[in-house]
């Protein structure tokens, strides 16, 4: 990627850098250099944290967050109301939600959206572990918060109309979200406002 020029390891390390969210070739090489440069402040540091992430972190086994206890932090934490789930697509919507402090009760991340296009199936989401939570009878309501996309809104469909027969209440994000919209790139406001007028399906 990098040339002949650039050593093995250097041109592995921006190859590695490039697979990130965001990260061309040319920014992973930008990121790569601004590392080399400092290796005892920067590059030493950050491989211990992501060795240390990558023994220690693990998915939790009833939302699907990703913490270091399991099950997480936020299942775990006093006060939060468990009678109350957040479906979400991914752990930085979870993440999101956080940030905003609009919501109080517990998550449920499915790991992506139905997607046709893309060969993404039920059976390849966390939807049956969803709905054998509300089936416990121990959850009054279900908030979907979806991203305002085909996939999301497909998906938000397809868990509505396996949760109708539950009896549970089922809501969805209203206002504030707008159409093509995805939550981790909403701010803490419009998040709120969001959860706040959230409506019936």
């Amino acid at each position: 990627m990098a040339g002949p020029s650039i050593s093995p390891e250097i041109d592995r390390l921006i190859a590695l850098l490039a697979r990130l969210p965001g990260l061309g070739p040319r920014s992973a090489r930008r990121a790569a250099l601004h590392l080399l440069k400092a290796p005892d402040k920067l590059m030493t540091p950050l491989a211990s944290a992501m060795q240390h992430a990558a023994e220690s972190i693990e998915t939790c086994s009833v939302c699907a967050n990703v913490d270091s206890s399991n099950p997480c932090n936020v299942c775990t934490a006093p006060g939060r109301d468990k009678r109350s789930i957040c479906v979400l697509q991914d752990v930085s919507d979870l993440w999101a939600m956080e940030r905003a402090g609009a919501f109080r009760g517990t998550y449920h991340v499915l790991g992506g959206t139905l997607s046709a296009l893309d060969g993404i199936r039920p059976e390849d989401l966390n939807i049956a572990s969803l709905i054998r939570r509300v089936g416990t009878g121990e959850v009054d309501e279900v908030v979907l918060a979806m991203n305002a996309t085909v996939d999301g809104q497909t998906t938000a469909h397809y868990i509505t109309e396996h949760l109708e027969k539950t009896g549970v209440k089922i809501t969805r994000l209203s206002h504030g979200v707008p159409i093509g919209g995805e939550l981790d790139f909403l701010d803490d406001g419009t998040i709120a406002a969001a959860m706040k007028s959230r409506r019936a399906v």
